[in-house]
């Protein structure tokens, strides 16, 4: 029996470049077992499809605008479905208090954002993307892209006790690995 053909561009990207799309996916979901399965899945998506792209650079981009593009999907469904429990749980009266509130770590903090918000925040940071690249790559105008970096910061901020703002943050980075409060 002969091993399936694997296609060059999937070989590279995971041999190269396979971490940067895991670490884009866990910044969006907040869980490495979570980004790594959306990573996989992603890139079966795409190059079952046989795609062909000019470059691994080209590949990479189109898979982290799919990534993102799968979890805003996924959080938007996910939302729906909250709502609906939601709602049957307002009818039902709860005996359990609610938590108390706690030190949060980035990722926590991050995983409170609007997911719109968090890919904004993601992109921007991690992926160290302008405002108009992170507009771009989710399909919203630059302005929008603007707002939803600055709606972010803004909760992170007000969470973690800084003064970041959309203007200062030009060319500035987020350290990923750091999970404590700043």
């Amino acid at each position: 029996m002969t091993a399936p053909m694997v296609h060059p561009m999937l070989e590279e990207l995971c041999r190269d470049r396979y971490g940067r799309l895991v670490a884009l996916a866990t910044m969006l979901l907040g869980s490495r077992d979570g980004a790594e399965d959306l990573v996989q899945g992603t890139l079966i998506s795409v190059f079952s499809k046989h795609r062909t792209f000019p470059s691994a650079a080209a590949a990479e981009g189109y898979v982290r605008a799919a990534v993102t593009s799968r979890f805003l999907d996924a959080a938007r469904k996910s939302h729906k479905e909250k709502d609906s429990w939601r709602r049957h749980a307002m009818r039902q009266p709860s005996a359990v208090p609610p938590p108390e509130p706690q030190s949060l770590a980035l990722e926590d903090l991050l995983g409170q954002l609007p997911p719109r918000v968090r890919a904004c925040i993601a992109l921007r940071f991690l992926d160290d993307l302008s405002i108009a690249q992170t507009a771009a790559a989710l399909g919203l105008s630059e302005g929008a892209g603007k707002r939803y970096v600055s709606d972010g910061l803004a909760a992170l901020n007000a969470e973690m006790g800084t003064a970041e703002s959309v203007d200062d943050a030009v060319g500035a980075r987020v350290d990923v690995r750091r999970s404590g409060r700043a």
